[in-house]
């Protein structure tokens, strides 16, 4: 049976990926689905994949739907109001911090030295925010070395999408492919699409796995890992404050609109 409520799901993370900063999974952990979400990948390049189908096939017209026709609307808020728009984004991330210390029950599971992985995570996430990308002009004409160069990106790109607090997006910002991607989905490039997209799929297969063994494995290490990831995406998306007190006002309300979203996604619980 189809579950046709990943729709919405998959539009959230479909958006959030279009945004550097702002991670896919740190929007499946707010939605609380984030371990059924990778055991689904997952358990889709396996023998079992059929039973997948109907969790994955609903998420994924939601993010492709998203990908596809909020491309040119993120474009725009990202280049007029990048101030508010950012500042929702904080809203949420901060929204999800206690949800998530609730599902760790951190206070109880937490030893020194998670405490200290936590603090590692934090800065490995918040020290991507010093890395200042070069404009790159987006690529028009696919070749042999940029059909390469884009597949790889698609590939590592994907593997930060499902972790919480690394973004996809802002990963390709970093190996100048941002642009060509934002490109191809706002002018429906598909020969650009089907070589991203093929990298992003080997990604999925690959980080997919990798992640549902050490959320199997190690958990309490994961949640202090994913915690810290999260926290320290904070200082990556924080763009900085305008002077002009409107827009001052509107980010606070932004902020807040998303602070009270991702408290109530949070109490959602999972069917």
């Amino acid at each position: 049976m189809f579950e046709w409520k990943n729709i919405f799901r998959g539009v959230l993370i479909g958006t959030s990926d279009l945004i550097p900063g702002v991670s896919g999974g740190t929007i499946a952990v707010i939605l609380g689905f984030y371990e059924r979400l990778i055991a689904a990948i997952s358990g889709f390049f396996s023998r079992e994949w059929k039973k997948h189908l109907g969790f994955l096939i609903p998420l994924g017209i939601g993010v492709g739907a998203a990908l596809l026709l909020l491309s040119k609307v993120m474009k725009w808020l990202l280049a007029e109001h990048p101030q508010p728009t950012f500042f929702f984004f904080l809203g949420l991330i901060l929204g999800i911090l206690p949800f998530l210390w609730k599902e760790a029950d951190g206070s109880r599971n937490f030893k020194p030295v998670h405490y200290v992985i936590l603090l590692i995570a934090a800065a490995a996430v918040a020290c991507t925010g010093f890395f200042k990308p070069e404009d790159h002009s987006p690529v028009i004409e696919l070749s042999l070395s940029s059909g390469i160069f884009l597949f790889f990106a698609g590939w590592l790109g994907s593997m930060a999408m499902i972790l919480p607090g690394i973004s996809g997006s802002f990963v390709l910002l970093l190996l100048g492919a941002y642009p060509t991607a934002i490109h191809a989905l706002s002018s429906l490039d598909i020969p650009l699409i089907a070589v991203i997209g093929s990298g992003v799929i080997v990604g999925f297969i690959v980080s997919s796995k990798f992640i549902r063994y050490l959320l199997t494995s190690f958990p309490v290490i994961m949640y202090a890992i994913i915690i810290g990831m999260v926290v320290g995406s904070l200082g990556v998306v924080y763009p900085g404050l305008q002077e002009s007190w409107v827009s001052l006002i509107v980010s606070l309300l932004t902020l807040i609109i998303g602070f009270i979203a991702a408290l109530y996604l949070g109490k959602q619980q999972p069917q």
